[in-house]
């Protein structure tokens, strides 16, 4: 009676996600791709249900006669610019967090967390305000500089994870043989490192590409991205085709790098780097 039960709520709990996972993803993101292909020439308005023609030369138009390549360009020079840095920045804190105990640690583990929580328009405005007293005019670099400290945080609590889920019989068996810290890093930690090391680089990459107030803050109006050409479609000229056009070309790829995160991180990863299962 109890296994009948349990079927039906098991049964009932995965209609309701199906149900709300529809309603909340489904609808919108089907909505955004008809009005995506909604041909120029046959606008889709009431009554109509469905638009009366489907076409892609809306996306034609939009990378003809828009700075859409540019924009496009801009976000995916900035964007693996900010992951590779990223991760850089965070190894040295993450192997703290995760392989050292100091006193302290849990308060340091909060406060790499703080930008967080602090809105992105007002890291904009700080950093706008630092790099000008520093001289630093380039918008590039500016933006790095905004998704790198924004993405940090991210880096770190992924990577200090990896770091402390290594064993340390593991680490001590190369250094009896005689490995040296570099040698010990490059042969005992990085090899099950990877799955963290691909996570950090994917999760701080799709960060960076769908930041809007760092990137509209430092680099308007001369240098656009894929969010700060969106909001121009959405904010001083509402044309729903076009945004609906760059809205999957900014949903699309972080989806798909999404997903690619979620396999990286599912299944025992450590078992299968030493062996054991």
């Amino acid at each position: 009676m109890k296994t009948v039960n349990g079927n039906k709520v098991i049964k009932i709990s995965l209609i309701f996600f199906l149900i709300v996972n529809i309603i909340w993803l489904g609808l919108p993101f089907s909505m955004a791709i008809l009005w995506s292909l909604v041909d120029p020439q046959h606008p889709w308005s009431y009554p109509d249900l469905f638009p009366p023609v489907l076409s892609f030369e809306r996306w034609r138009l939009m990378w003809e006669q828009t700075s859409l390549s540019q924009a496009l360009f801009n976000s995916y020079t900035i964007a693996p610019t900010v992951s590779i840095l990223s991760v850089i920045l965070a190894i040295p804190t993450a192997y703290a967090f995760g392989r050292i105990q100091f006193r302290g640690r849990a308060i340091a583990q909060m406060l790499t967390l703080i930008p967080l929580v602090m809105p992105g328009m007002i890291i904009g405005i700080f950093f706008s305000a630092m790099l000008i007293t520093l001289d630093i005019s380039s918008p590039f670099i500016s933006i790095v500089i905004g998704h790198t400290v924004l993405t940090l945080p991210y880096s770190i609590r992924i990577m200090s994870a990896g770091f402390q889920s290594i064993p340390q019989d593991i680490i001590d068996a190369s250094r009896d043989m005689g490995a040296s810290y570099w040698r010990t890093f490059c042969h005992a930690f990085l090899p099950m490192l990877k799955p963290s090391l691909l996570a950090s680089l994917i999760f701080c990459l799709v960060r960076s590409l769908e930041e809007f107030s760092i990137s509209f803050v430092l680099g308007s109006p001369d240098f656009i991205t894929v969010p700060t050409i969106l909001y121009s479609f959405l904010g001083y000229s509402f044309v729903r085709p076009d945004a609906a056009v760059v809205s999957m070309i900014l949903v699309i790829p972080n989806v798909i790098l999404m997903i690619i995160i979620e396999l990286l991180l599912k299944g025992n990863y450590l078992s299968q780097s030493t062996g054991k299962a």
